[in-house]
């Protein structure tokens, strides 16, 4: 299978590796994108292997569609519903869970995708751009309160008050629609710059994960991969910031200990239910010369997991 794309996935070989797939296992990929990751499953899956892929993203489907192996399968939902996935396709436990997050370059680079303040182009940052609010749409209706909650929440600006305050200015004028247009009102707010970054980065972050509910929908879905993974299952899990890593970081700290009892309380170490999963090597990060030919992948962090109890 070959998708052509000119998409290649960070950590991509480093992702597959912690997989440890065996030949006959059934594995979700739940972030399809481009297919990089599902390409490299599926070669290093056996005749009785299957394969489960997710995504929002309505092009991304199509691109999977074009997939003829009867291993495989696409489904076009978000990965929060992975566990009702599952149990519509008659999966109880799968021996591997992949979960890369953020937006791919195919994305990103697509102007009426409105991702990017880099080329002009509608205001829609919506992963499935088939239903939902478009950031536009929201942008131009929201308070002033909340636009600055989610910038700070989100994007972790410290200039979300200012941006805030600039955008209802802004809009009072005229409808705020293009991404160019956002992006040249938060330039006029932030007060300072960081090196090598637009101004507007924060502010666009914000904007796509609170749209997408980026946020809450990994925190559903780890739930769900916890609970269908068999022993021995892996769950790995690459982010691209600090509050997708920390929701994930946390989550996987958690699983990894034993039930925290109250102090002093009579029991044997033996009625101590065990952790659920148990921490594979350290965190990965990408190589100078990974991030060298992709400077996208320099904040990109892989974490893995294997579960030890059913």
């Amino acid at each position: 299978m070959s998708l052509g794309s000119r998409h290649v996935p960070v950590l991509r070989n480093e992702a597959i590796e912690a997989l440890n797939i065996r030949v006959d296992g059934i594995y979700v990929d739940c972030t399809f994108g481009a297919g990089g990751h599902s390409q490299l499953i599926l070669e290093r899956l056996g005749k009785n292997g299957r394969l489960i892929a997710l995504d929002k993203d309505t092009a991304a489907v199509a691109r999977a569609e074009k997939i003829k192996d009867a291993r495989f399968c696409i489904v076009h939902t978000s990965f929060a519903a992975m566990g009702n996935v599952l149990g519509e396709l008659g999966v109880a436990k799968v021996d591997g869970v992949l979960l890369d997050l953020g937006v791919s370059s195919l994305q990103v680079d697509e102007p009426s995708r409105g991702f990017s303040f880099q080329s002009d182009g509608p205001l829609d940052m919506r992963m499935d751009t088939s239903r939902g609010e478009t950031a536009a749409q929201w942008l131009n209706a929201a308070s002033e309160t909340h636009i600055r909650e989610v910038v700070k929440n989100y994007g972790e600006e410290r200039f979300a008050k200012q941006v805030a305050r600039a955008i209802v200015a802004a809009r009072s004028r005229g409808v705020i629609a293009t991404t160019r247009q956002l992006a040249e009102i938060v330039a006029k707010a932030v007060g300072t710059r960081e090196p090598k970054q637009n101004p507007a980065t924060r502010t666009f972050q914000a904007l796509r994960i609170y749209i997408n509910q980026e946020l809450e929908e990994l925190a559903q879905a780890l739930t769900h991969c916890l609970q269908r993974l068999n022993v021995g299952g892996r769950l790995v899990v690459i982010s691209f910031h600090s509050l997708e890593d920390r929701i994930v970081k946390r989550f996987l700290r958690d699983a990894a200990q034993p039930d925290h009892l109250p102090h002093k309380l009579p029991i044997r170490a033996a009625q101590i239910a065990p952790p659920q999963v148990r921490l594979v090597g350290k965190p990965v990060r990408p190589t100078d010369d990974e991030i060298r030919a992709n400077p996208r992948a320099r904040s990109a962090i892989m974490r893995v997991a294997e579960r030890m109890v059913a």
